[in-house]
């Protein structure tokens, strides 16, 4: 389920996909991109995920690491209207 994302949330996340787009990223890179503190960017990518806009998966390099990707805004569009159908 889709959920709408509050002002904080969304401002970050247009940083994000204006930066990255469909392409994943890691914490360290949503770090340097939102210039945030650790703490704000993991309460920001775990409301994410929880909302329905991010996916994660681990790093195939190093299992300590996930991996990012945010839903581009058109999908998570159709999504929500899949919803209130």
């Amino acid at each position: 389920m889709i959920e709408l994302l509050p002002k904080w949330i969304m401002r970050r996340y247009i940083k994000i996909r204006k930066e990255f787009g469909n392409k994943k990223f890691t914490f360290k890179e949503a770090q340097e991109v939102l210039e945030d503190d650790g703490r704000i960017i993991n309460l920001f990518l775990s409301e994410l995920k929880r909302a329905g806009w991010l996916v994660s998966e681990r790093h195939p390099d190093d299992a300590r690491m996930k991996l990012y990707q945010i839903k581009q805004i058109e999908n998570v569009l159709k999504e929500l209207e899949q919803e209130i159908k």
